[in-house]
């Protein structure tokens, strides 16, 4: 045991930079060695010291990790790999307390007890370990170092109220991923640190929170192993632990190391607990806040003074008690397992002949078992290596080669990589080994190359899983309190610095429905701050927008382009629809009123267009009298009404008060009193619209397709539905208006009493067949009968090359019952191979008859549209020689009655009826 230089214990609580100071001390002298509890640990001191002293002076050695240069001066190592007897001029183990540790414990009192440096020797750790330290080290110098910032509990605290800045900690994998869920669900993503991450990995990872990607950090106990991270609050989810044989509760300065990673320097920390971990008692809070635990009494020890002359004189060595009152044997560990497990295998013992061998046994089973599989399976694999280093005295390449190329893949999902990154962990520990492999520069490089893809495959994959960069930098920006830069697309996609946060429509932001409930208040937070701007440079653009751009649904909708920016509501006026805007309250009242004030404009500018006949009746004080309460009425049913609903009233209008109307376009038709250029696709569309707000739909009904004469009639439609479509109901299907009053001027010509037949101008009018036209007038109050004839052959001319006496040879036409032989001599005879009577079908006609149905007993209007007023025809039984007319055709010419010469007047007219 080395005795020379001084050896000093710098003992004390979290945050007194004993870490620190040691490197100083290290980089001070020639050359020195420092041990390290965690390789991540190991990292960063290593990185810290290559940025001070360069690459080219400072080793990093640690299981799987081996970057030893030429001139080395400085190792910085993990505990368990540190060069002993290199004779380094300073020497220092980081977190001695560990000696205590069940598992790990014996390797740092090895190094307590036999570890020196030439000029100094440094022992960093708890003030727990102060007697311990006093009775085994002779000479040592005892430095206390105070903490530097003030740490306090903070009770329990919900995940949602945990304040930013924050660790959580648990003690199993499981544990660490549900509460970093919970944590990515409300408050937008953390890291994830466990003591079984690549360094690469948790380099990554600490950077997130470093850097302030993310406020919240989840991690195993490995943080209380002197990481050096920005943490204001360590909250516990957990109290107990499985320390790899039993659960049991945490010690006092076990909590008392993690909670003390609270605080940075001189900025305070608290400490608490939360999630299921129940709150700690007073009595516990008080000794972590004043750093007063219980001292070590027993430190765990392992003999290190060796016997390799057979396997089982090293397992006895091992298992060699402990002298002396603070040394306790450690308990079996791994290693000792695996190699009582090879030593029992015959195949293992004929192998080993001699210490060499026995040496080589112990140097396979101290392989850690990064896997965590069985006992038995971890020891077939240490002796499969073992076969390979007692024969052919290296791991043979082609089989390396597989088990790395198996584990080579970056696919999968965080257990599955996790799971590749410990196996390769196995392989990386091979290749470190000198001698075991044969090219060790490649495989070294190989391994480390492999474990770099899946650290990076598995940070990805946390990142994924755990952090939702989108409301951590939204969060992060809304902290530093500066302008957030909000961008919209032609799409309407709004990003907010550079993440999509949801759509803008018109003046209403969606945002994005996949965002859970506590991350859309962020969202909602961020976007609004952003799109304040945009809503009002997106209001001037919209009240700038030519008329052109807006338009109205049959719904009631407004739409600027493809966006509802508002919706029509009923106002006094049935001319004057009332416009309520679609923004949202956090654009401002000032949008709001533009938008409102912007649509009002449009909706009136396109009523008085569409509906400028309306308008100008509406408008006109010359109307007075019976003629100003007809316009009334026509405004109030938007220019269109059913001729028998004001029947009397327009039986009161007087011949000025008809033309008066007339001017502003009023047609007094036979069916329907309208205005025709309201039948346009474009104010009809508005009608219904304004017709729907006036009666409270819930439901409007669309514009029939432009064009069409007629529609079929379809159930369900509100009543007057169609009269305000511009269409009036006749049976099956509803004529247009326009086009019934042209049918109407037809039919006058008619006598309806005596019955008519439709003719070719009144089918082409309605656009119908024979069968539809007949159920159409039955529709509008007339009596259809159908008939059928003989069809009439057609004769062609005769040939051009014909003359007088040489025409064909003719088929005498047959005999027509009732016809006389000179009616059929009058008929042309036509060809045998023309006509055959047998093959000519009878043709079907219809008869039509007025025969009111309307309710009430209606009759026919005798109004031409004109002012002329006929008489109404008598109701009831028609004359007997009228019931027997069948057809217009058929119906006896009307007889003049003659003029009487002795009346001067019916001289005077017999006059004028000559000249004519």
């Amino acid at each position: 045991m080395q005795r020379n230089g001084r050896i000093a214990a710098v003992l004390g609580p979290t945050n007194t930079g004993k870490t620190h100071y040691a490197i100083d001390r290290m980089l001070a002298c020639r050359t020195g060695v420092i041990g390290l509890p965690l390789r991540l640990l190991a990292r960063e001191v290593y990185d810290k010291i290559v940025r001070l002293r360069g690459p080219s002076v400072v080793a990093l050695v640690t299981g799987e990790e081996r970057i030893v240069p030429p001139r080395t001066q400085y190792w910085v190592c993990t505990v368990e790999a540190m060069p002993v007897g290199t004779g380094a001029d300073f020497l220092a183990v980081d977190e001695i307390q560990l000696c205590g540790d069940p598992e790990r414990g014996h390797v740092f009192t090895d190094r307590l007890l036999n570890a020196r440096g030439r000029h100094e020797t440094l022992f960093l750790g708890a003030d727990t370990m102060r007697a311990a330290i006093a009775a085994l080290v002779p000479g040592v110098v005892f430095v206390r170092r105070e903490r530097f910032s003030e740490l306090v509990y903070g009770g329990s605290k919900k995940i949602s109220r945990m304040p930013a800045r924050s660790a959580v900690v648990g003690f199993s994998g499981d544990g660490v991923y549900a509460m970093a869920e919970l944590i990515r669900r409300q408050k937008g993503g953390c890291a994830v640190v466990m003591g079984a991450l690549s360094p690469r990995t948790r380099n990554a990872q600490v950077a997130l929170y470093q850097n302030g990607d993310v406020d919240y950090l989840v991690a195993t106990d490995a943080i209380g192993m002197g990481l050096n991270l920005d943490i204001r609050h360590v909250a516990f989810s957990s109290l107990t632990k499985f320390d790899g044989r039993r659960m049991r509760p945490l010690f006092p300065h076990e909590i008392g190391q993690i909670a003390g990673r609270a605080g940075r320097h001189t900025a305070p920390g608290s400490f608490g607990v939360t999630g299921a971990a129940p709150p700690m008692e007073d009595s516990l809070a008080e000794a972590i806040m004043t750093h007063r635990f219980a001292p070590l009494s027993r430190l765990q020890w392992r003999n290190a003074r060796l016997d390799f002359a057979s396997p089982e004189r090293l397992i006895a060595t091992l298992e060699a008690p402990a002298e002396g009152e603070w040394l306790t044997r450690v308990r079996e560990a791994d290693d000792l397992t695996a190699l009582k497990s090879l030593a029992a295998m015959a195949e293992i013992r004929a192998c080993v002949t001699g210490p060499r061998a026995v040496q080589m046994l112990w140097d396979v089973c101290r392989i850690p078992d990064f896997r965590g599989v069985s006992a038995a399976e971890h020891a077939g694999l240490l002796a499969r290596i073992f076969g390979f280093l007692s024969g052919p005295g290296q791991v043979p390449d082609d089989w390396l080669a597989r088990q790395v190329h198996r584990i080579d893949r970056t696919d999968g999902d965080i257990d599955i990589l996790s799971k590749r990154l410990a196996y390769i962990r196995t392989w990386t520990y091979v290749a470190q080994r000198t001698g075991w492999v044969g090219d060790e520069s490649h495989w070294r490089g190989e391994t480390r190359a492999v474990e770099d893809r899946l650290s990076d495959a598995l940070h990805a994959a946390l990142t994924k899983r755990f952090v939702d960069r989108r409301t951590s930098v939204l969060l992060r920006r809304l902290k530093q309190k500066e302008g957030l830069v909000a961008e919209v697309n032609d799409k309407g996609e709004v990003t907010v610095e550079g993440q999509f946060v949801g759509r803008l429509e018109g003046f209403r932001f969606r945002q994005d429905a996949s965002a859970g409930a506590e991350e859309a208040k962020t969202l909602r937070q961020a976007s609004i701050a952003a799109l304040a701007p945009e809503f009002h440079l997106r209001a001037d653009r919209f009240y700038n927008a030519p008329d052109t751009e807006l338009d109205f649904t049959e719904q009631g909708g407004l739409m600027w382009g493809e966006n509802a920016v508002g919706k029509l509501t009923a106002g006094a006026d049935p001319l004057r629809p009332v416009v309520k805007a679609f923004v949202d309250e956090e654009a401002g009242a000032d949008v709001a009123e533009k938008v409102q004030r912007r649509l009002q404009h449009f909706m009136d500018r396109r009523v008085a267009t569409l509906f400028e006949p309306l308008v100008g009746l509406q408008k006109d004080e010359t109307l007075t009298g019976l003629a100003r309460g007809f316009a009334f009425r026509m405004v109030e049913n938007f220019g269109i009404i059913p001729r028998d609903r004001v029947a009397a009233e327009v039986k009161e209008l007087d011949q000025d008060a008809r033309g008066a109307l007339r001017k502003h376009g009023i047609r007094f038709g036979q069916f329907t009193v309208f205005m025709p250029l309201l039948l346009k696709p474009a104010p009809t569309r508005l009608r219904l619209v304004l017709w729907s707000l006036s009666k409270d739909l819930q439901e409007f009904p669309e514009a029939p397709p432009a064009g069409l004469v007629t529609i079929p009639m379809i159930e369900g439609v509100p009543e007057g539905c169609v009269t305000l479509s511009g269409y009036r109901e006749a049976g099956a299907r509803a004529i247009r208006i326009d086009m019934l009053e042209r049918l109407a001027d037809l039919l006058r010509a008619e006598d309806s009493r005596a019955g008519f037949e439709a003719k070719p101008d009144m089918l082409s009018i309605t656009g119908m067949t024979l069968e539809q036209f007949a159920d159409l007038m039955q529709g509008l109050g007339y009596k259809a009968e159908r008939g059928e004839r003989p069809k009439p052959c057609v004769v062609p001319d005769p040939p051009a090359g014909d003359v007088a006496g040489e025409t064909e040879t003719q088929t005498p036409l047959p005999s027509v019952p009732g016809e006389t032989p000179a009616e059929a001599a009058t008929e042309t005879a036509v060809p045998a191979e023309v006509a055959d009577p047998a093959e000519v079908q009878d043709e079907v006609f219809y008869t039509f008859t007025w025969a009111p149905r309307r309710r009430g007993g209606g009759q026919r209007p005798r109004d031409d549209g004109k002012g002329r007023k006929g008489k109404p025809k008598p109701q009831g039984k028609r004359p007997p020689s009228r019931d027997k007319a069948k057809t217009f055709e058929a119906r006896p010419p009307r007889r003049e009655k003659p003029i009487d010469p002795d009346n001067p007047f019916a001289a005077a007219l017999m006059g004028l009826r000559k000249k004519g």
